[in-house]
């Protein structure tokens, strides 16, 4: 007899780290070769990185970056979640909205960066608001479809048991949607730290997009990918010991 075991658990783990190693010991060997400045090794990167965590330039500039990504994606998650189940619920709301929500998914996120910065100014409100508005619209539609795809057949048990709203919302609607919104949050993180690279890199004098704007003015691609790798590596760790630990546990009634 078989065991099934679930997605993320502890018994991938030899797998992915060996993924990783692979990775690595080809992208060491490939430099070693290319043998070029444009290409340094990845114990050059590793070096460079220590260097910074000691001078304290990383570990500050990263904890910047990762409470605008923390502040965006809360944000993100909230509101576009909201609008998303009450759009999929609620048919005349969908197709009010359904027409803004498209023009946001297609509008480049550089133009609502740029067109942010211009209206509010170059602050911090103003960077976190531009994060956030490029991320709530697949939010939004992920969560119309999780809402558009709830068993009907539930909703009316809870209203033949009389249910009150919070525990037809806990019991009944959450559960179903809880798939939805991890696929939201895990796009979500992927796409935010990216967006937030982009506004610093743009508008602050901070975090670790305004840092790889000045080594790419240097040049320096050594410290362009001692401050991504460091950032990659901090964004693994939440997946593998926040994200994936979650979802087990909510979606653990469906084993």
């Amino acid at each position: 007899m078989s065991v099934r075991v679930p997605p993320g658990s502890t018994a991938d783990l030899p797998i992915r780290l060996a993924a990783v190693c692979v990775l690595v010991l080809a992208w060491q060997i490939g430099a070693g070769l290319a043998h070029s400045r444009l290409l340094p090794t990845f114990t050059a990167v590793l070096a460079a990185m220590v260097r910074e965590t000691r001078s304290g330039a990383l570990p500050w500039n990263l904890a910047i970056t990762l409470g605008r990504v923390a502040a965006a994606f809360a944000v993100s998650l909230l509101l576009g979640g909201a609008l998303g189940i009450a759009m999929g619920r609620w048919r005349r709301l969908d197709l009010v909205l359904d027409n803004v929500v498209t023009v946001l998914m297609n509008l480049p996120a550089l133009v609502v960066i740029v067109l942010i910065y211009v209206w509010f100014g170059l602050n911090e409100t103003a960077a976190i608001a531009a994060v956030t508005l490029n991320k709530l619209p697949s939010t939004t539609i992920t969560l119309r479809e999780g809402a558009r795809a709830l068993d009907p057949l539930l909703n009316e048990m809870a209203v033949s048991f009389r249910m009150p709203r919070w525990r037809t919302l806990r019991h009944v609607i959450l559960p179903q949607l809880t798939p939805y919104i991890f696929t939201a949050a895990r796009s979500g993180l992927a796409l935010i730290w990216k967006i937030v690279l982009v506004v610093e890199l743009l508008g602050r004098g901070n975090g670790v997009g305004f840092q790889i704007q000045i080594y790419f003015q240097l040049f320096d691609v050594t410290m362009i990918l001692a401050y991504t790798l460091a950032f990659i590596m901090v964004v693994q760790i939440i997946e593998w010991t926040a994200l994936q630990p979650l979802e087990r546990w909510a979606t653990a009634w469906r084993q």
